[in-house]
């Protein structure tokens, strides 16, 4: 009763504190703009970016786009995009102005031709300035320069460890500083296929983790006590397979698009493949399915998407519900941006994302066009609070944070942000405070235990009396006591 109480009274002051921000700040969107409070509810937020423009083929002057899956930000400023119906890549200026190129056909250096089929990822690499392309349905990844000319293509391995069973449609395709290339496949569960630079097979890299249900536990330890026979015949679990990744640095982070799946739906993956986030409680999406009554059912986060900004901040598309969740690098979510709809802002079919500078760009197979997001003077804030925090800058980062709460009063992450600068600054009274609006129980247990270290050194003098006091009380309670006793004791004697 006392939890529902404190729900419902921070609920009020949510609408009394950003009720009137957050209706001013989303009036442009069409949709309502949230975030979560420390018990995991939605509450009504600022917008961290709004919507700028949509940008078609027609806009770029060369013709209707048809499903554009993919969009990446190059090294030379421009943005690729595979229109995939059309089968092309289409590079466009830095400023969706106009379109600087169109890849349509490619030569390869004996002077063969070759086009495109359905491609459904592009990368465009600064170590040797190199375009690699999904090819999907030409079964490939096509690697050229950035004036068309095809040098080299990577196609099915030929070994065991591949598999002769196994298709080879890449879906997503990256490479790191050395050259190795990472290839998302349709249908392949064992991870992301890794290249050398000279295109030889060198296994899989990063696969998902089954997800440990009840029921697969159940069928584990049944499995123990099954014969050969009957464990070979009966259902494996097999993990979900990477559906996007993106690389930063030393890093490559990839999303999983299962609704059903909460296990490694998204990951931080080292060179050796190990899972940095592994073991965090991070939850990506929406914190709990969504109930959509045009449609009647409930409906679950599917992260189709993923991209790291220059900021560090990780940004997660969801095709559910047409939604960007951007998150610091410490995987505090910041914003929720988007929805499904027909007006500028909202998706019919989100399918891919990509950051720049303070911009977001996504892009709608069904609408055929790339949505733009700006940034707001919220989002600034929180941006440069974010920053310094993550860099280590607690006490640089406080004003920023305390400039958020003027924008919305419930926002979560400043009194994470707030609570950290304070323990920094030895105000350990206050951080307790501020943590304790968080939810932040680590910081507040730290700050706790600083305020009574603090408490014990100002205090040590009359702490230290009370304590010899309290001693010299109990022992001559004690003596009394058991001079009493004896006392009795002779008494007794004397009379027997």
């Amino acid at each position: 009763m006392k939890k529902f109480f404190k729900k419902a009274v921070t609920a009020a002051l949510s609408v009394i504190l950003c009720g009137y921000t957050a209706i001013s700040a989303s009036a442009k969107e069409p949709y309502d703009v949230y975030n979560y409070d420390r018990w995991g509810e939605p509450i009504p937020s600022q917008a961290g970016y709004t919507a700028e423009r949509a940008v078609s083929g027609y806009d770029l002057e060369v013709g209707e786009f048809n499903m554009p899956s993919d969009i990446f930000c190059a090294f030379d400023g421009n943005f690729y995009i595979t229109d995939t119906g059309n089968n092309r890549i289409v590079a466009v200026d830095g400023e969706f102005s106009k379109a600087v190129e169109v890849y349509d056909k490619f030569t390869f250096s004996d002077g063969r031709e070759t086009t495109l089929k359905k491609p459904s990822g592009v990368f465009v690499s600064a170590e040797n300035q190199l375009m690699y392309i999904a090819d999907t349905e030409n079964s490939r990844v096509l690697i050229t320069n950035l004036t068309g000319n095809a040098v080299g293509e990577i196609t099915k391995p030929d070994t065991e460890i591949y598999g002769s069973q196994r298709t080879f449609n890449p879906q997503r395709v990256i490479a790191d500083k050395a050259g190795n290339v990472y290839v998302v496949l349709n249908n392949i569960t064992t991870g992301a296929a890794m290249f050398s630079p000279n295109g030889e097979f060198m296994g899989f890299y990063g696969a998902n983790r089954v997800q440990p249900t009840a029921e697969i536990i159940g069928d584990y330890v049944s499995g123990i006590f099954m014969s050969e026979e009957k464990r070979a015949r009966r259902t494996r679990n097999v993990p979900t397979g990477i559906t996007s990744f993106d690389i930063e640095g030393d890093f490559i982070y990839t999303c999983t698009s299962s609704s059903t799946q909460t296990t490694d739906t998204v990951k931080k993956l080292n060179a050796a493949g190990k899972n940095i986030f592994a073991g965090n409680e991070n939850i990506f999406g929406d914190y709990s399915p969504m109930y959509d009554t045009s449609q009647n059912r409930v409906l679950a986060s599917a992260i189709v998407d993923i991209d790291i900004a220059e900021d560090g901040n990780i940004n997660c598309l969801d095709l559910t519900m047409g939604r960007i969740f951007q998150y610091d690098e410490d995987c505090n979510l910041l914003f929720i941006v988007g929805t499904n709809a027909s007006q500028v802002g909202g998706f019919r079919q989100a399918a891919a994302l990509e950051s720049c500078g303070d911009r977001l760009y996504v892009t709608d197979t069904m609408k055929n066009t790339v949505t733009i997001f700006k940034e707001t003077d919220f989002g600034e804030v929180v941006h440069k609070a974010s920053t310094l925090h993550n860099g280590g800058y607690y006490e640089e980062a406080l004003n920023p944070w305390l400039e958020v709460l003027k924008y919305d009063g419930t926002y979560r992450r400043a009194y994470l942000g707030i609570a950290a600068a304070k323990l920094r600054s030895g105000e350990y009274e206050e951080a307790m405070k501020y943590a304790k609006l968080a939810d932040a129980g680590k910081i507040y247990d730290k700050a706790f235990e600083g305020y009574r270290l603090e408490f014990i050194r100002n205090n040590f003098e009359p702490i230290l009396l009370a304590l010899i006091f309290a001693a010299i009380a109990i022992a001559g309670t004690l003596k009394i006591r058991k001079d009493k006793k004896a006392a009795l004791s002779a008494e007794k004697n004397k009379e027997e």
